[in-house]
């Protein structure tokens, strides 16, 4: 008969995490929708610093994966993604930005010529006129660079807020947090920050996010959302944070 763990040993497998198990399809539907409600509870502070402490750990300088040269590329490259993949973004940028790096260049390029390099994207039409448009108004009002003001980036065709916080982000590293589909999910499914808007959760986020975490949270948890809390059947098992999660949608092993 094998013999029983010493002491020591229980003690260590005591601490190790447990592992989440996914509930069935069903419930998970049940779940998710008290989640997107903005229903479930709130986290503590020390939860939420062990969360981004793990996220650090594993990730400690995370990317954006829109692919871009300077502040204006990136613009562009976020303004296409609205209601597109960042992958698909990806196969259309190069040719389109080594053409037109800058407003100047996107000018004389032509509304036309854009639609043509960017027509496997989603609407590329009304996108490519904002393109246009937006790199018209950065020569007239800002002399062709892109602006360090969330106002003046939200007053710029095709731009709202999440494009605007990206942006801050990413180009200038300020510690915006722009709230897409995979934030809004992870934030109410998890209980990291829950509200029924975007809005109401990049609020919470901006609120409860420790300082010295806030400048990569925004990456950290798209990427979450991306690779592991992915909306229909997310990766508990692989989830490092699985066991400080409150999503009723799964059980602990």
């Amino acid at each position: 008969m094998a013999k029983k763990p010493a002491g020591k040993a229980r003690k260590r497998n005591a601490l190790k995490p447990k592992r989440a198990k996914v509930k069935s399809a069903r419930k998970r539907v049940a779940a998710e929708a008290r989640a997107a409600a903005g229903a479930l509870p709130q986290w503590t502070p020390a939860q939420i610093e062990e969360a981004f402490r793990r996220f650090k750990v594993a990730n400690p300088e995370p990317k954006g994966e829109l692919q871009h040269i300077n502040p204006f590329t990136l613009l562009v490259a976020v303004v296409l993604s609205a209601q597109a993949t960042d992958a698909g973004v990806n196969k259309a940028t190069p040719a389109l930005f080594a053409l037109a790096d800058s407003p100047e260049k996107m000018i004389a390029l032509g509304e036309t010529r854009i639609q043509e390099l960017i027509k496997t994207i989603g609407l590329f039409r009304t996108k490519a006129k904002n393109v246009v448009a937006l790199s018209q108004k950065l020569v007239a009002e800002h002399g062709g660079q892109v602006p360090r003001s969330r106002e003046a980036l939200e007053a710029l065709p095709g731009v709202g807020r999440k494009t605007a916080n990206v942006v801050l982000n990413i180009a200038f590293g300020e510690p915006t947090i722009a709230v897409d589909t995979h934030i809004f999910r992870v934030g109410n499914r998890t209980g990291i920050a829950t509200g029924k808007t975007p809005f109401e959760v990049e609020t919470k986020l901006d609120a409860v996010v420790p300082a010295q975490y806030k400048r990569h949270a925004h990456h950290w948890l798209i990427l979450h959302g991306r690779y592991t809390c992915v909306a229909r059947k997310p990766l508990c098992e692989k989830c490092i944070i699985s066991d400080l999660c409150g999503w009723p949608g799964k059980t602990v092993a």
